[in-house]
This record gives C-alpha cells, sequence and structure tokens, in this order.
C-alpha cells in the first residue's frame, strides 16, 4: 500500500514539473518577444538624421523618431514575429518532451539560445543606415530630374540602402563611421530629362555613375571632380551641353569616362592628362574644339581615344605614338587642315585600328609596317599625295581604306600577302599600273569570308594574271582605262558599278528556320524555339540584349559570328547553343549594332525561364563592363537590357514599401495576444495528435507489409543487408546514381544480389515507399530485372534485385569497352528489350508507360540475356476500353533523359505508349550506331536522318560490330528510324518491333548469336494479380544504377 502510495506522488510529481516547466517556457517564448521588441524601441530611440525629409507637412519633433523608424520597419516587425513564434513552438515542443516524463536535451537549449543571439544580432546590423548627407544627395538629384515613367517613385520613402531605392546600390558593409554608403548609381535608360545635380558631389564613396541613354540637358558639374573614389563616369546617350570641367581631370581613379553622343564644345582640358589610371576616352559625337592635347601622351594605361565627329583641330600631337598600351585611336570627322600624318604614327607598338577619315590629313603615307598588329587602318577622305609605301603590312590586317586621296603609283605587291583581308579600298585615287591577280589568288577563302576589292576612278590600265577572281571576291573597277581596253577578257564584268558592295547574308531568324509546331510555343508571352538548342523545339523565354560594338577591327562580320559567340558565352559561363544573335547591322562610325538572344540551358528539368538571381548576374555583366578586352570586337556598349514575359517581374532594385505606426501598433498588439493563446493550446493539440498519428501509421505499416509478403517480396532486416555486403564496404560498391549507391551483395541463400541503399536525401515517404515496391512485385517477365525484396527500418530505404553481372548496354557500346557485340548480338539484345517493354504495354495489370528507356537501363545478364531496369519514373497507364489494345494517353509532367525524349510528349505532355517507342528507337540507333543519344551538342536522330538522305549511313555504322551484312543493317535503320519517328502516328507498335527483330536475328550473319524462336515464341507473360488502377507517379529512389548517372565502378565481361 505504502509503495503505491509513494508511485501516486511520484506521477503526481512528475506532472507537477512538466506543468511548471511548461509555463516556463511558455513564458520564455513571450519573454524573447518582448526582448525583440525593447530592442526595437532602443533602435527608434537611438536613431539620427532628418526623420520628416520630403514631407508637405511638420511633425513634432518629439514624434519624428519614432514615426520614421516606424514607417521603415516591416522587416524588423517580421524578423520579430518569425522568432517569437519559433520560441513558443519550441516551448510548446518541450512541454510534450516533459510530459513524457523525459529530460530536455542541453543541445535544444543551446539551439534556443542561439537563435535569440541570432536575431539581437540581425536586429542590431539592421539598425545601420545611409550616411545623411548621401541621403540629401540622392533627394537633390531627384528634385534636378524630371521622371515621366516614376521609376524613381520610390526615393520619396525610406532610406536608401535599406529601403532599396531604385538605381541605388550600396556597399555590403558599414563604413568606419558607422554608416552605409553608396556604391553605384545605375539610372540608365530610364527616359529621365532635367539636369545633373551638383550635390552628386556629396555622394563621397561612389564608384560608378551611370546616366546613359537618358535625356538628360545642361551642362556636367564640376562638382563630380570631387568623388575622388569614381571608377565609372558614364554619360553618353544624352543631351548634355557646354564645356567639360577642368575639375573631372581630378578623378584619379577613373578608368572608364564615357560623354559621346551628347552637345558637349569648347577644348579637351590639359588636366585630363592627371587621369593616370583612365583606359577609355569616349568624347567622339559632340562638338569639341580646339587641339588634342600633348598632355594626353603621360595616360600610359589608355588603350582606346574615340574623338571622331567633333570640330577638333590643329596638328596631330606626334607624343601619342609613344602610349605603350594604346590599342585604338580613331579620329575621323575632324579638321587638322594641313597636318600631315606624323610619321612617328608608323612605331605605335599596340595600335591594332588606325582611323583618321575625314580630317583634312595631307602630305605622304606613313610607313606602317612596324606595327606587328595592325587589324584595321581608314585614311580615307584626306588629301593625302605620292606612293603607297611597298613595306609588308600586318599579317593581321582586315581592312585597308585609303580611298578619295591624290596617292599615285601602282598597287603594292604586298597587298597580296594579307591573309584576312576583308576590305582594301584604293577607289578615288590616281593609281596607275596593273592588277595583280594575286590580291586573290594567294588568299584562302573559308566559306563565310568575303573580299571587296574598290579600285574605281583610277588609271590603272591592265590586269597582271587571269581576272577571274572567286565568287566570295567582289571587284569594281569601273572608271579606269581597264574597262576601255577590249583586249582583256571578262572586263566588262567588274566595270559596271550594280547593287551593294557586299554579298549580303540572310540575318538570323528564331523561328522561322525550324520545323516546330508553331502554336506549341507561345510567342505573345515572349517564348520562342531555341534555335541552336540540342534539343528539337526545345520552346524557352530568352533574354533579349541591345548591344553595340563601338569600333570593330573588322568589315565583314559572318566569318567572326562564332567567335563573337564564345567570348560572350564563356565569359557568361554559358554553353555556345544558348546565344542567339537575333540581328545586326553596321551603323556610322562604322560601329556594328546586333540584338542577342541568350535562352536558358538544356537540361533534365526543362527550365524555360533563367530564374531571377541568374538574370541579375547576366546583366551585372553586362552592365559593369567586366567583359575581357578583346583585340578584334573592341569597346563594346550596353544598349538596353529588356525584361519582358516571364521576367517583367525581376527588378534590380526591389521596393519596399512602408507601413503606418497605427497599422504596426496593431500588428504587433495582435501578434503578442496570438502568441500567449497558441501557448496555451499548442502543447495539448501536440500531444493529443502525436498519439493518434502514432497509431494510424503502426496500422498503416502492418498492413502494407502483410500485402506484400503475401506477394512473394520478401522483407529484409537492416543487419540482413549489411552483412550481406560486408557493412556496406567500399569494395562492393559497383554504382553511384542521384539516388544513393548500389552494392553488390551475398544474401543468406548464397544469391548474389544488387543492393541499392537511398541516401538521406532521397528518402521517400513510407506510404509512396512500399506502394512502388507493391508495382514491381506485379510485374514478371524473363526481360525485366526481377526484384527479390526490401528494407524499410533504422531509416533506410534499401531495395534488392536480382544482379546482372555483365552490366548496362551502354557499357558495351563504349568506345572505352574492350570488347563489344557483334551485329546479331545487338539485334538479339534489341529484341529482349522490346519484348519486356511489350509486355508493359499490353500484359502488365495495369499497364505501365516506362518513360524512361535508355541504353543505360538495358541490363545484360550472363547469358547477354537484354532485361528492363529502372521504373522509377514508370506511369500506370488507363484503364483500356473494350476495342483497345494498347492504353491512351496520360498527361503528366514532363520527365525522362535528353537525347531519348518524345518530342510529342515533351510540347504536349501527353505520355503514350508511342513515347516509349521512340525511346527505344533511338536505343536502336545507338546500337547501330554507337553514338550517344547526345553528344557534344549533336542529336543521334537528327545525325542519322541526315546520314540517311545523303546516302552516307555507311559512314556512321559501328565498326566494331562486325561481321553484318547491308541489307539487314539497312532494315535495323528503317526500323529505328520508324520508331523515332517525330510524329507518333508514323511509329509503329511494339508488337510490331518485336515480329520485325525477330525477322532480322533469323537473318544475322553472326550464327552463334541466334537463337530459337520457338523457345522464345512466348512474347509476353500474364500477370495474374488483380489492382486498383490508381494513377501513381513513382518517385526517385527507384531510378538510377539501373537508372541515369549510372556509373559502374568494374569493367563489362
Amino acid at each position: 500500500m505504502r509503495r503505491k502510495g509513494q508511485e501516486r506522488v511520484s506521477k503526481r510529481r512528475q506532472c507537477w514539473v512538466a506543468d511548471t516547466n511548461k509555463c516556463r517556457l511558455m513564458a520564455k517564448g513571450v519573454s524573447f518577444f518582448l526582448l525583440s521588441t525593447l530592442l526595437l524601441v532602443k533602435k527608434a530611440h537611438t536613431h539620427e538624421g532628418t526623420c520628416g525629409a520630403g514631407r508637405d507637412f511638420a511633425i513634432p519633433e518629439a514624434f519624428s523618431y519614432p514615426l520614421a523608424f516606424l514607417e521603415n520597419s516591416l522587416r524588423e516587425l517580421v524578423l520579430v514575429l518569425l522568432i517569437s513564434i519559433v520560441s513558443l513552438y519550441l516551448s510548446a515542443s518541450y512541454a510534450v518532451t516533459l510530459s513524457k516524463g523525459t529530460m530536455v536535451f542541453p543541445q535544444r537549449l543551446y539551439l534556443h539560445a542561439l537563435l535569440v543571439a541570432c536575431c539581437c544580432v540581425l536586429l542590431l546590423a539592421d539598425a545601420q543606415r545611409t550616411h545623411p548627407s548621401e541621403v540629401t544627395a540622392l533627394r537633390s538629384v531627384k528634385r534636378s530630374l524630371l521622371d515621366p515613367k516614376d521609376y524613381l517613385r520610390n526615393w520619396n520613402r525610406g532610406d536608401p540602402c535599406r529601403s532599396n531605392w531604385t538605381g541605388v546600390i550600396c556597399f555590403n558593409e558599414i563604413g568606419t563611421d558607422d554608416y552605409l554608403h553608396v556604391r553605384e548609381l545605375l539610372l540608365m535608360n530610364m527616359n529621365l530629362s532635367g539636369t545633373l545635380s551638383p550635390e552628386l558631389q556629396k555622394l563621397a564613396h561612389l564608384e560608378i555613375l551611370d546616366f546613359m541613354w537618358n535625356n538628360i540637358s545642361g551642362s556636367i558639374p564640376n562638382e563630380i571632380g570631387q568623388i575622388s573614389s569614381l571608377v565609372l563616369l558614364l554619360l553618353n546617350g544624352n543631351k548634355l551641353s557646354g564645356t567639360l570641367p577642368s575639375e573631372l581631370g581630378y578623378l584619379s581613379n577613373l578608368n572608364r569616362f564615357q560623354i559621346d553622343e551628347n552637345n558637349i564644345t569648347g577644348p579637351i582640358p590639359k588636366s585630363f592628362s592627371n587621369l593616370k589610371k583612365v583606359k577609355h576616352l569616349h568624347f567622339n559625337n559632340n562638338s569639341l574644339t580646339g587641339q588634342i592635347p600633348v598632355e594626353l601622351s603621360n595616360l600610359t594605361n589608355i588603350f582606346h581615344v574615340l574623338l571622331d565627329n567633333n570640330k577638333l583641330s590643329g596638328n596631330l600631337p606626334p607624343q601619342l605614338s609613344a602610349l605603350p598600351n594604346l590599342q585604338i585611336l580613331q579620329l575621323d570627322n575632324n579638321n587638322f587642315s594641313g597636318s600631315d600624318i606624323p610619321a612617328s604614327y608608323g612605331n605605335f607598338s599596340n595600335i591594332l585600328k588606325l582611323s583618321l577619315r575625314n580630317c583634312s590629313l595631307k602630305g605622304a603615307l606613313p610607313d606602317f609596317s612596324k606595327i606587328r598588329h595592325l587589324k584595321y587602318l581608314d585614311l580615307s577622305w584626306n588629301e593625302l599625295t605620292g606612293p603607297i609605301p611597298s613595306s609588308n603590312f600586318s599579317k593581321d590586317v582586315t581592312t585597308i581604306n585609303l580611298s578619295n586621296n591624290i596617292l599615285n603609283g601602282s598597287i603594292p605587291q604586298s597587298f597580296s600577302d594579307l591573309p584576312l583581308l576583308q576590305m582594301l579600298l584604293l577607289k578615288n585615287n590616281m593609281l596607275s599600273g596593273s592588277v595583280p591577280d594575286s590580291l586573290w589568288k594567294n588568299i584562302s577563302f573559308p566559306k563565310k569570308a568575303r573580299l571587296l576589292l574598290d579600285l574605281r576612278n583610277n588609271s590603272l590600265s591592265r590586269v597582271q594574271g587571269d581576272l577571274t577572281p572567286p565568287q566570295n571576291v567582289t571587284l569594281r573597277l569601273d572608271g579606269n582605262l581597264i574597262c576601255t581596253n577590249g583586249s582583256i577578257s571578262n572586263a566588262n564584268l567588274f566595270c559596271e558599278s550594280k547593287g551593294k558592295e557586299w554579298i549580303s547574308l540572310p540575318n538570323n531568324s528564331t523561328n522561322s528556320a525550324l520545323d516546330c509546331p508553331p502554336l506549341a510555343c507561345p510567342t505573345p508571352d515572349f517564348y520562342e524555339y531555341s534555335p541552336a538548342s540540342p534539343l528539337r523545339c526545345f520552346c524557352a523565354a530568352p533574354l533579349r540584349i541591345g548591344y553595340r560594338l563601338k569600333s570593330p577591327s573588322f568589315s565583314y562580320f559572318p566569318p567572326y559570328i562564332d567567335q563573337f559567340g564564345e567570348y560572350v558565352t564563356d565569359f557568361l559561363q554559358m554553353e555556345p547553343y544558348q546565344l542567339w544573335i537575333d540581328s545586326y547591322q553596321w551603323e556610322k562610325g562604322p560601329r556594328l549594332r546586333m540584338y542577342l538572344k541568350l535562352f536558358p540551358k538544356v537540361n533534365e528539368t526543362y527550365t524555360r525561364t533563367f530564374n531571377e538571381s541568374e538574370v541579375l548576374r547576366i546583366r551585372g555583366i553586362f552592365a559593369s563592363w567586366r567583359f575581357p578586352g578583346s583585340d578584334l570586337f573592341g569597346p563594346y556598349e550596353l544598349l538596353n537590357f529588356t525584361l519582358q514575359g516571364p521576367y517583367s517581374y525581376v527588378n534590380f532594385n526591389s521596393e519596399r514599401k512602408g507601413v503606418s505606426w497605427r497599422r504596426l501598433a496593431a500588428i504587433t498588439a495582435g501578434a503578442v495576444v496570438t502568441a500567449v493563446a497558441i501557448s496555451a493550446v499548442v502543447a495539448a493539440l501536440l500531444l493529443r495528435r502525436y498519439s493518434k498519428h502514432e497509431r494510424e501509421i503502426s496500422r498503416r505499416r502492418s498492413s502494407s507489409k502483410a500485402s506484400l509478403l503475401n506477394s512473394g517480396i520478401r522483407g529484409f532486416s537492416f543487419k540482413e543487408l549489411a552483412e550481406a555486403t560486408d557493412d556496406f564496404s567500399s569494395s562492393t560498391l559497383v554504382g553511384r546514381g542521384g539516388y544513393g549507391k548500389v552494392y553488390r551483395g551475398v544474401l543468406s541463400d548464397n544469391t548474389v544480389a544488387a543492393i541499392k541503399r537511398a541516401d538521406e536525401g532521397s528518402l521517400q515517404g513510407e506510404k509512396e515507399f512500399l506502394n512502388e515496391i507493391e508495382l514491381l512485385s506485379r510485374l514478371h517477365h524473363r526481360n525485366l530485372v526481377s526484384l527479390i525484396g526490401y528494407c524499410d527500418e533504422e531509416s533506410e530505404q534499401m531495395l534488392v534485385y536480382e544482379f546482372m553481372s555483365n552490366g548496362t548496354l551502354r557499357d558495351w557500346l563504349s568506345a572505352k569497352g574492350k570488347e563489344s557485340l557483334s551485329f546479331g548480338m545487338r539485334i538479339r539484345v534489341a529484341l529482349g528489350a522490346a519484348k519486356g517493354i511489350l509486355y508493359l504495354h499490353t500484359e502488365a495489370n495495369p499497364p505501365v508507360f516506362h518513360r524512361d528507356i535508355k541504353a543505360s537501363n538495358i541490363l545484360l545478364d550472363p547469358n547477354f540475356n537484354a532485361k528492363v531496369a529502372d521504373f522509377g519514373l514508370s506511369r500506370l497507364a488507363p484503364v483500356l476500353e473494350d476495342e483497345e489494345d494498347v492504353p491512351k494517353h496520360v498527361s503528366t509532367v514532363v520527365r525522362g533523359t535528353p537525347g531519348y525524349l518524345d518530342p510529342e510528349y515533351f510540347l504536349t505532355h501527353k505520355l503514350t505508349d508511342k513515347s516509349d517507342v521512340y525511346s527505344i528507337g533511338v536505343v536502336f540507333l545507338e546500337l547501330l550506331t554507337g553514338m550517344h543519344a547526345i553528344s557534344h551538342g549533336k542529336n543521334i536522330v537528327r545525325e542519322v536522318k541526315t546520314a540517311e538522305q545523303r546516302d552516307m549511313m555507311v559512314s556512321l555504322i559501328d565498326k566494331r560490330m562486325e561481321p553484318w551484312s547491308m541489307e539487314s543493317v539497312e532494315k535495323f535503320a528503317a526500323l529505328a528510324l520508324r520508331c523515332s519517328h517525330d510524329s507518333p502516328e508514323m511509329r509503329p507498335g511494339m508488337a510490331e518491333v518485336v515480329k520485325e527483330l525477330e525477322s532480322l536475328l533469323q537473318a544475322a550473319p553472326d550464327r552463334e548469336t541466334r537463337v530459337e524462336l520457338a523457345s522464345s515464341s512466348s512474347v509476353l507473360s500474364t500477370s495474374s494479380s488483380n489492382v486498383t488502377r490508381d494513377l501513381y507517379e513513382s518517385s526517385s529512389l527507384l531510378g538510377s544504377d539501373l537508372s541515369s548517372g549510372f556509373v559502374p565502378s568494374i569493367a563489362p565481361r
């Protein structure tokens, strides 16, 4: 009696302790909430600066700080509520633990303490704000601008850095003065007008100032010269006027200085010689006057000097030739009246492009033979005299334009040894003598290359050699004595000016060249077929980019398109097929304007759009000039980065809306009341639900396992499978896939088995796992891999299959394999796989669409019998109607392996038996050629069809499968192409496929591989179990050794 009384007291004590701890823990949760609220209040009292800026009404000083804080504290509120809810949830969890009479683990208490510490750190870190002087400067900038499209609407509220003002990028870390600072001001192409505010000087930490492609007028404030941290000053494409402030020469860290395409007048200040780090001076298309300052020769780091289309005068400074890194000097359309080209300009060490067109220059041509890498020379429309120097030009030259001068003498023989030459313009001079046919004979022209030789209006009288240039050479001789000399054959063909100077090529088009269903890709929603994708008819949403090469070193683009694509995609870390040049055109300069489309990468999930982070990454690279320098393509500029359709939601500077103090107070009060209420009931609810849920799980588990035992599938313990694999030793590891690992094991009855063990991240729910095993237990056929058993205990999910010692078909087709299959063996493997698929379609109960047939999912037993494996992506077919032989389609999410995927299924999401037929057709092509389904961007179906059309089929046949007869190979190839036809209606059924393969096997030249059809005439094996036909999509556990990504660690035998 005493012992029972003591037990009752002990139980009451345990309950009292549990209830006490529940109360304490719930109080702890509420205290954490109050602590976070106090942190916010403390922050409000310590918030400094002008809080009423930008308001139209006065706020009492006593309320200004709290209101300004509350206006921007939604993020803090959400953070506090989140941590409070987590605290209360943990409190209830502790209560449940205590109510069971167990100890609270110290680790959980540590976790709770760490959570609160993180809360405090995050709140204190978020308490930082932008420096007040920079806030004032930004508000002044907005007042000086006109914003018709209201892009800067969020500049009237909140803090610039914490509220993510449009176009304002800040440093991620606070400065030594405990403030955040603005790093970049990016307002490109926003249709802004007005003027630039002198208050910009207060952005003392600014590195990038970008106002490109707006309508801003007025002068450039000299105060900008005080932003010593500035690296990029980008003001091009506006309506700025006035003179260049000499104070801009104080920008000692400036790298890029762009003011082109404005209305700026006056001279170039000599103080610009202090820009020691500048690499790019783009001052073209203005009205600058005066002489080019000699002092610019001190800019030893300069790469590009673009001063064309101004009103500069005086002499050309000879000292510019001493610039060690200068690559482009472009001074076209200025007025250096009477000036000679300095002879020192023939000594440029690294110049790539020298363009002095229409500059009123006189005198003789310098000798440019010492310029080792000169690519582009334009001295046209001047008054140059004398002969053309006979010395050799650089082998890299693409363009020589000396037209519209007063040059005399003959055409130098050195022009005949320029392998990359695209344009030689000598028209409107006084040249005499002969035209050497070596100008075109000594050049080996690639398919896309073009050469324009314009020799019009000279005094050339004869041709040295044959006047029969190739088709890709445009030769123009009208206005010469040659055209009046009747003894020169073919002269009349080149003496009449007809058409354009270049043989034009059609522009690219994204959809016109593709034979794809137009309605399957929603063009109004800005989706298009990716023209260069390795997956045919891949519909995706591209990013559209306006891009311009400001001074390229070539005159004809097509030969360099592929090189340009590699240049862009390599730095973007993309595949070449993801870039498509939609169109391009030459503009005055000459400048090359183009419109680019970037398509998402083809992957196993068939994602048709870029995610937001990728869009931001790509745009950041284009907008910040991070592309590496290119000798060929020169400087570039971003014209626009259009976000349409699925990308219209992307905001480069997401807004943050304020919240009124009344609403904030209501939310806070409601949160406190809710927290207390949740604390009171959550423990009881969790206890009740936990016990009920445990009983239900136990009942379902017993029922499912009993059903599996009745079907003959053995349930293994974890200990049994650990012993079978020597405790999952690495020596028994035979494969690895995305779901986990495969081991070779020896069971207690000495059966050799393949044991698939799922990784922790690949585990399914128990119901899905048992249902999938039940599906496999109903599939029995000699050409399907058999399931022996499973294990579902100790947080483990494993499947036990029969072991296939000869590995996968892909292993035997691989070029790395030491042995190969003969043609007859390959037909036998094809027949076995086809019989297995036919069983799935017509005799399985219910029928099954495999959905992932490929060479790596066809396994070979010791006798080289083929067995289909990996049903991880399979779908149950709908119920057969009375008159149907095979089931209709199943609508489902697109899954499978690129290269084997039925195009019709990809476009319509309707899975049918013909989808498996397409996949097995691709496997047949692999058997025939030894190729992969997709390799280096080439699709096997497309390659074989092209070879067949060109009567070159023999060139693709795998040379290792001898002996074979041409008749049998042609029949097998025809069957494979019928199976992989784009239209499902044109594909044969699996029964027809099996029949044709049996006929081919009888005629196979390798008689050792023949089998008696009588022994295999029973094509199908009937399943006797009746099951409910619920649609069920199996998950990824059953995919992959046996599945995509499987790489055996043993060589095939």
